[in-house]
């Protein structure tokens, strides 16, 4: 069963439900409130007449005198008042019966008890109020008769009719909505089933460049139709990603695989090993090592598997222990420790201390011998400040929004001489995304680069078990 031919049962059968317990109350109504005020007024009125009636027994002969008729229990027209033998022959009755013969309600002629009913006389209805008369006194006298008093219902009926007159409205009313849901449900219906048939020809097509067309509506649909092309676009953003992510790879294990090749055949037609052969194949190996680990940490990360320590991390002491590793390295450039706050912060000192070192490394490799490298340490706030700025060859303003992406290289023919994997800036992304940070570039060509980087200050109280700190990135480039 479809969704629409669901939904339509459902309304239906809410409808219905809801519209029983209205009959059943319509119907109820008048027997819980409006009959027992009649039982009461004819109780009423009956012993008003009993307390005024004269009742004589001659030779087994009863005589009865009923009470004035211009008295207050005969001033309502739609009352009538009744004598009547066992046999139900009347004795005495009043004058709006003058042309009515035997009991009001015979039935009542065989209990000893006092009965109120309701019973049918010339297509009226009429709640007859049944009281035996005894000719003795006390309640072990014998009866002679029966007083009944009655009075006409015809308001009660009109409940009643009204109530099967609104069970016939609400059938048609439940026969029309079904009919009416059916008829309406194909159109609301409709902008799914295109979705529906859309999504199937982009699946069939294996082409993600499909779109949704807009369907102008601010409801439901309208929300699913922008949802599901959002979705697209990063699925398609993704697919392309990974597929130039897998050419990257490919290409980069190409070279060095290639250079290991031609360097084993050039040692085998020699017959020995060169040293210079040897070299350049040590040099390939540890070039594609590299490669391996960092697409291995990406992995890593990219599915969570990555463990993060969180400590208290003092930020100037990993800065300085960089400073202290690249002077040992005896660059070709300057490097300088221009400015050092005290700050600490949250995370992991080793992925922080990886994070300036890969900066720096990246600095030093794209300034030319005698340039300058210089790393920074402030602090705001609510936040610490990292710089790392070189007077390198700088990076153009159109590369500088895809410097973080993977294997994304602004002059391709350089960065392999450099013994660059491409993968260096989004290892160093991804470290200050998992830490609540933020990073960015300003760079202007032949001038030089400057990295920023900004991560949360450890507020007071924070330990160990303090929870991230994380705020929304500002863009990636700076003007």
């Amino acid at each position: 069963m479809s969704v629409r031919d669901r939904l339509t049962l459902i309304y239906t059968a809410i409808f219905a439900v809801a519209f029983v317990p209205i009959l059943l109350m319509v119907y109820e109504l008048p027997r819980v409130f409006l009959l027992p005020e009649i039982d009461a007024d004819l109780e009423t009125q009956a012993e008003e007449i009993v307390a005024e009636m004269r009742v004589y027994s001659q030779r087994d002969v009863l005589m009865v005198f009923l009470p004035p008729q211009d008295g207050n229990v005969f001033r309502r027209a739609n009352t009538f008042v009744m004598v009547v033998n066992r046999d139900g022959r009347s004795l005495a009755r009043s004058s709006n019966l003058e042309d009515f013969s035997g009991a009001l309600d015979a039935e009542a002629l065989q209990s000893a008890e006092e009965q109120v009913r309701s019973v049918q006389h010339n297509g009226q209805t009429l709640r007859v109020l049944s009281v035996p008369i005894r000719v003795e006194s006390g309640e072990g006298g014998e009866i002679g008769g029966y007083l009944q008093v009655a009075r006409t219902i015809d308001d009660y009926t009109v409940f009643t009719r009204l109530s099967g007159i609104a069970a016939l409205f609400g059938l048609a009313a439940i026969t029309g909505s079904a009919f009416l849901a059916t008829l309406i449900s194909p159109r609301l219906f409709r902008p799914l089933e295109r979705i529906a048939t859309l999504a199937t020809q982009i699946s069939r097509a294996d082409d993600l460049s499909y779109r949704l067309p807009d369907t102008g509506r601010d409801d439901e649909i309208g929300k699913l139709t922008m949802a599901l092309n959002q979705t697209l676009a990063r699925l398609e953003t993704l697919f392309r990603t990974q597929q130039r992510f897998l050419a990257d790879v490919s290409h980069e294990l190409r070279t060095p695989l290639t250079t290991i090749r031609g360097n084993m055949d050039l040692m085998r037609r020699m017959g020995g090993a060169d040293p210079e052969a040897l070299d350049d194949i040590q040099a390939e190996l540890e070039r594609m090592t590299r490669l391996v680990n960092d697409l291995l940490l990406l992995a890593r990360a990219d599915v969570g598997s990555l463990p993060i320590e969180r400590k208290r991390v003092a930020l100037d002491t990993v800065i300085l222990d960089v400073f202290r590793q690249l002077s040992l390295l005896d660059p070709p450039v300057e490097v300088r420790l221009e400015e050092v706050d005290q700050v600490a912060v949250l995370g992991d000192a080793d992925r922080l201390k990886q994070l300036i070192l890969n900066l720096a490394d990246n600095a030093i490799k794209y300034t030319p011998p005698g340039g300058r490298v210089c790393l920074r340490l402030f602090k705001s706030e609510t936040e610490a400040h990292v710089e790392i700025a070189d007077t390198g060859i700088g990076i153009p303003e159109e590369d500088l929004p895809y410097i973080f992406d993977r294997f994304y290289r602004v002059d391709k023919a350089r960065t392999r001489a450099h013994g660059g994997s491409g993968l260096g800036l989004s290892i160093v992304k991804w470290i200050v995304d998992v830490h609540g940070g933020d990073i960015y570039a300003t760079s202007e060509v032949g001038e030089g680069t400057t990295f920023h980087v900004t991560l949360p200050l450890l507020g007071e109280g924070e330990g160990d078990n303090a929870p991230w700190q994380r705020t929304a990135p500002p863009p990636l480039v700076e003007s």
